[in-house]
């Protein structure tokens, strides 16, 4: 542990970052966890008492103190609880739930700063640049801040610019997180259900490519070109020779924000229309492009006054394989015609079940629990249906059964939901399910079309040759191990190391116990002997010793009674 510890302090020399950690966790209540990884030596002493004779935080009320926790430590943590509210499979709904309540709104820092940044990136003086810069940004969030701008040529631009020394910042947490995660793994191993290793890497290459803004330039490029010929969504023009990994310059948006809904009402716009056209564009990313704006939060979506729709910050995007998109689309069509059973056949397709599952067991169950919560999203008609939820309910019944949720899938699913929230916002009676047929019959005459059916029965058929071929090859060298003894057996005895773990602090309690009770016989014989030095007419060794077997085995009865182990 102390040598991990070592080596993030020679690599970036900031072991006060891991001290502070431990110190907010500590001032919500999280002073056990501490305990458990063994890092308390690293707590100051004054707060060290603190943690022993403190309480742990209520059960109820962990998610509530951890977004705290996360809300305090900056920008890192604030955006890894951004990524694990869309992981409802990996943390639980209720942490999902208060994760989204992190706002990603921090003070700005000041232009002087920006001014060189820009310099630095761009190689040149800013008046070269800009007509005019305003020194007050518009926005500012944990990784950048937004700047208004005018170009030479008198194009209006905003200009978005990485915090300073925030990639050094970051890296550093990730470290941390890392570090962490390592000692979850040792010393509380049943956090390993909740993959701690494999979501500080997805955090970490998530928060990489936000990092650099040449991927959000690339993403801009991208939804530019599926949307060239879709006059009613409008893509930010992206400025190309004015853009680097730290800086970002497109065109400034000129509309109202789409939750305005008087200023859309006094501009003589159809919100019907506009609610069709914001649906309609997340079903082309999702059924047609395979590629999609991860973060459609109300901040993120403008209306024109020309009526059309403008989507802006693609620092969040998603890529959807082809077999995702035929499975949304399948789960459109069973909604259609309540063909629940082709939902586990998708689920399968998918490899959501797992090889230790009973499949039988499983659609009979899944099955029980689908009607149960589906069916009465039949009783209004079919254009009344809420898909929004529907997609939420089959995925939370998925996470339910412990099935492997593709991550691509929980993303739309969040992107879906905050949609659904705005278009009732904008347009109370508009049809969600109207708007996503043309896009599933197309994906569905691809999966089922002559070429897409040839192209699976070679691919299956290749398989079963290369098995086939490979299969007396395996079995030969298998044997081969047997006869020689270089075959082995690897078991896991689960739960051995916390049984471990708990024997030595049982051992250590015991000892501990033996010499209490030792100063205590040591001490009575001293007062009983009568000699030496004496304090209110007893023995001064005698009281001595008796102070410190109270004050020790009061630290025992805390220890004893915190562990919740009596």
């Amino acid at each position: 542990m102390f040598s991990e510890l070592l080596k993030i302090r020679k690599t970036y020399r900031n072991i006060n970052r891991i001290t502070q950690i431990l110190n907010v966790l500590v001032k919500h209540g999280f002073g056990q966890f501490i305990e458990q990884l063994n890092l308390h030596r690293l707590i100051p002493f004054r707060k060290r008492i603190k943690l022993i004779a403190g309480g742990v935080v209520i059960e109820s009320s962990v998610p509530a103190s951890l977004r705290q926790v996360f809300e305090e430590l900056g920008s890192s943590f604030i955006k890894l609880a951004q990524i694990l509210s869309s992981r409802p499979d990996l943390i639980t709904e209720k942490y999902a739930m208060e994760f989204e309540k992190l706002q990603d709104e921090v003070p700005p820092f000041p232009f002087e700063h920006a001014k060189e940044i820009i310099e630095a990136e761009l190689g040149r003086p800013i008046g070269e640049i800009f007509q005019e810069i305003e020194k007050i940004p518009i926005a500012a969030a944990s990784i950048s801040q937004v700047h208004k701008a005018t170009l030479k040529d008198g194009s209006k631009v905003v200009v978005k610019v990485q915090r300073p020394k925030i990639k050094e910042i970051i890296e550093t947490d990730i470290s941390i997180m890392k570090m962490l995660s390592t000692l979850m793994l040792k010393y509380i191993p049943e956090t390993e259900v909740f993959n701690p290793m494999g979501i500080i890497a997805e955090f970490s290459k998530t928060i990489k490519k936000e990092l650099n803004f040449c991927e959000e330039a690339k993403n801009i490029e991208r939804f530019s070109k599926n949307f060239k010929n879709v006059k009613a969504i409008k893509i930010p023009v992206l400025y190309p020779a004015f853009t680097s990994e730290r800086v970002l310059v497109m065109e400034r948006i000129k509309g109202m924000r789409i939750t305005d809904v008087d200023a859309i009402d006094k501009a003589g716009l159809d919100r019907n229309e506009i609610a069709a056209t914001l649906v309609d564009a997340y079903f082309k990313m999702i059924l047609d492009d395979g590629f999609f704006h991860a973060d459609p939060h109300p901040g993120n979506l403008f209306i024109l006054y020309d009526g059309r729709v403008a989507i802006v910050d693609f620092g969040m995007a998603g890529w959807l394989s082809p077999v995702v998109m035929e499975s949304i689309a399948a789960l459109l069509i069973a909604l259609v015609h309540k063909d629940f059973e082709s939902l586990i056949d998708q689920f399968v397709e998918l490899g959501m079940i797992t090889d230790e599952m009973d499949i039988g067991s499983f659609r009979q169950e899944f099955l029980s629990d689908m009607m149960e919560l589906l069916l009465p999203l039949y009783d209004s008609a079919l254009a009344e249906i809420n898909f929004a939820e529907y997609l939420n309910t089959v995925t939370q019944l998925a996470i339910k059964h412990k099935l492997k949720v593709p991550s691509s899938m929980l993303l739309i699913d969040k992107c879906m939901l905050i949609v659904d929230n705005t278009v009732r916002e904008l347009a109370p009676s508009f049809n969600f399910i109207t708007a996503a047929t043309p896009y599933t019959s197309t994906l569905m005459m691809k999966k089922y079309g002559p070429k897409r059916v040839f192209d699976k029965v070679e691919r299956h058929l290749s398989g079963l040759a290369d098995s086939l071929i490979d299969t007396p090859k395996k079995i030969r060298v298998l044997l081969r191990r047997m006869i020689t003894g270089d075959f082995t057996i690897k078991s896991n005895i689960v739960g051995i190391d916390r049984l471990t773990r708990d024997i030595e602090k049982s051992s250590n309690r015991l000892s501990f116990s033996i010499v209490i009770a030792a100063i205590i016989m040591s001490s009575s014989i001293l007062t009983l002997s009568g000699t030496g030095a004496k304090i209110f007419d007893i023995p001064a060794f005698g009281t001595l010793g008796f102070t410190i077997a109270f004050f020790l085995g009061l630290w025992l009865i805390i220890s004893i009674l915190r562990s919740g182990r009596l």
